[in-house]
């Protein structure tokens, strides 16, 4: 067992040295190329224990290093987009105990301000990072700072418009400072497509033309009288020039400085290339080729994504430890299937996240059939648009949380238009381990204000086919279909229906007490509630509205012959299905007690999303004690123990 340990220590030897960036300078390029390799092994051992995103960063093992001896961060701020590829810059930043990697009291999966200084974006939406470049370069500037931007961005990020936006600013200001480093592993999550990986799958470039010019401009200079003229001509045709002697890049053509393609495993020439765009002093692209899943062999056999993220695995094989059950991403992927074969009219839209959001069998069935528009939610949305107003209907996989990105889309191309496109949000309600910025809470929020777009929130995987069908049946006007993370569980049976309304429980009392409305997957614990209610002798109905907007016009006179109304969803409290509900109630003249139970509008920690429910107070035990506290309060028998503040105050 000693022997063992040491052995294990020795692969780790250089690694266990470094405490901060600066402890790179010491070492030699021989010994950066070993710490390269005893990174990769910690990254295999330590994420296959934990699960997480495995082969982005040992896609940019070298490139971290490079970076870090290059520039001095903090003072130098390096950003990294997306942030699933922040792992080796954690550990180089002091950040090496990944036993806890994603759960509570651990570290992030992406960039966090709250674990060090040298981190700046945690947002870990793609596309942003060159306009927080942009900012901070421009603040250096009017601060007088010679603090140096570095923005590292995927190739898969640049077909976010966002970057594109931000290229076209950053160009515009020739001599303000900023790196932009675009790691091009030809994926985001699957291979990158569209024109610009296109581009940057043929983009090559050489120092031959400057060369070439520099030489020309001395020469002719000193020529009289045609010297100069003929300079002028010669550097006019500088883009077929630079054609015949490299293929022109476009980031040259919005004026932006480029250097590469550089070898991104090869730290001696990333250093190089990085040192050079630091001391031009205006904007710079060092384009970098990287492997994602380098030297990691069960990851470059995975075709579907390199192992972009994986739960917990075997280290030497790559195979998972255990398999789930069935998961609610894979029910609507296989209904996709059928409905595909039954209506010649079904097309599918991704933003990067074919296989993620379920489209892998949808798309080997119906190749033609299948839009990856990029990481470009917005444009997406307006596709669809576009493609319903063509006679198609579309149906936009993503998840919940980036809905958000494309809501001006979604109102005003896609519900102004009465378009028929169906968006199914994947992830909805907590997700927990990605912390912050994956939580699928806020959607049901956003959207209640789009005027004809319907909301189904399904409750378990018979209800995620039926509800589907039902959206796509609609043709003029936007549905959503949102469901959870992970594993569904068992069919949740109705045994009646009040309007459009499923009811999961009868109160079995002409005098009911509670009127429970249950939102989505929450239905099991909706049902315990009940139960711990009935306990208490306070009779409880349990109702799924199914379609949660518009809120169902039969649910006002049924809440009428109840004496509270309790809400409960995995979505903000703000705005969301409680807040729906109570303005049809106050529409509708019924005055009854109603009490709405959420998540609350925080920023909520990663953990386990059992972990994140209690923390909120969104499990059964402390809702069914705050509605026995708020029933005996209208007997006027309130008892302090029952009194507990509600979850978002």
């Amino acid at each position: 067992m000693l022997d063992q340990l040491k052995r294990k220590e020795a692969r780790v030897d250089l690694l266990t040295r470094i405490g901060g960036p600066r402890d790179l300078d010491r070492l030699s390029f021989e010994q950066l190329e070993r710490l390269a390799e005893e990174i990769r092994t910690f990254l295999v051992d330590a994420v296959s224990k934990t699960g997480g995103h495995l082969g982005p960063n040992l896609g940019v093992v070298e490139l971290t290093i490079a970076l870090h001896r290059v520039f001095e961060s903090p003072k130098d701020k390096v950003l990294f987009d997306t942030g699933h590829q922040s792992y080796v810059h954690k550990l180089l930043t002091g950040r090496q105990d990944f036993s806890k990697l994603k759960s509570k009291g651990g570290l992030s999966g992406y960039p966090s301000r709250a674990e060090s200084e040298h981190d700046v974006i945690e947002n870990s939406h793609a596309s942003t990072v060159l306009g927080w470049a942009d900012g901070l370069a421009k603040a250096n500037e009017v601060r007088k700072r010679d603090d140096h931007v570095v923005a590292v961005i995927g190739d898969g990020a640049l077909t976010g418009g966002m970057a594109w936006e931000a290229l076209n600013n950053i160009a515009a200001a020739k001599d303000r400072p900023l790196v932009i480093v675009v790691n091009d592993n030809e994926r985001s999550y699957a291979p990158t497509i569209g024109g610009l990986a296109n581009h940057l799958a043929t983009l090559r470039t050489t120092d031959g033309y400057e060369r070439f010019l520099a030489r020309g401009k001395d020469i002719l200079e000193r020529t009289p009288v045609v010297g100069r003229p003929l300079y002028e001509t010669l550097h006019g045709a500088k883009k077929g020039l630079k054609d015949f002697i490299a293929p022109q890049g476009m980031f040259e053509d919005l004026g932006l400085k480029y250097v590469g393609p550089i070898d991104g495993h090869d730290i001696e020439a990333l250093e190089s290339a990085l040192q050079r765009a630091k001391r031009f002093g205006g904007p710079v692209i060092v384009h970098c080729i990287t492997e994602k899943g380098r030297g990691y062999t069960p990851a470059l056999q995975d075709e579907a994504d390199r192992f972009h993220a994986v739960g917990k695995i075997h280290p030497d094989t790559g195979l998972p430890i255990s398999t789930s059950g069935l998961d609610w991403t894979s029910v609507f992927g296989e209904e996709m299937v059928k409905l595909g074969h039954e209506r010649e009219d079904v097309v599918a839209i991704t933003a990067a996240m074919l296989q993620p959001v379920g489209l892998g069998k949808f798309e080997e069935a119906f190749p033609d059939r299948v839009y990856d528009v990029g990481i470009a939610e917005q444009h997406g949305a307006v596709s669809a648009a576009g493609l319903a107003t063509g006679g198609l209907h579309p149906v936009f996989a993503v998840y919940a949380t980036f809905l958000n990105r494309a809501f001006d889309q979604v109102l005003m191309d896609v519900a102004l238009h009465r378009c028929g496109v169906t968006f199914v949000l994947d992830r909805a309600g907590i997700t927990g381990t990605d912390g912050a910025s994956h939580n699928g809470m806020w959607d049901m929020s956003i959207l209640q204000c789009v005027p004809g777009l319907r909301i189904a929130a399904p409750r378990d995987a018979d209800q995620v086919r039926a509800q589907l069908r039902e959206a796509v049946d609609v043709d003029d006007a936007p549905t959503v279909v949102r469901f959870s993370k992970g594993a569904v569980g068992p069919a949740v049976k109705a045994v009646g229906t009040v309007g459009g309304m499923d009811v999961l429980r009868t109160a079995g009392t002409d005098a009911p007490d509670v009127l429970l409305v249950s939102v989505g997957a929450l239905a099991p614990m909706c049902l315990e509630i009940a139960g711990l209610l009935d306990a208490q002798g306070i009779s409880t109905t349990v109702v799924d509205p199914r379609w949660v907007k518009p809120v169902d016009e039969a649910l006002a006179p049924l809440a009428a012959q109840h004496r509270v109304v309790v809400t409960v969803e995995d979505n903000s409290r703000a705005g969301g299905v409680g807040s729906a509900v109570a303005q049809s109630l106050r529409d509708a003249g019924v005055d009854v007690p109603l009490r709405d139970f959420g998540i609350p509008p925080v920023f909520l920690d990663h953990a386990s999303r059992k972990e994140v429910l209690a923390e909120i107070g969104l499990t059964a035990p402390d809702i069914a004690r705050q509605v026995t506290g708020l029933v005996a309060k209208l007997d006027g028998r309130y008892e302090s123990s029952a009194a507990v503040a509600p979850v978002s105050d």
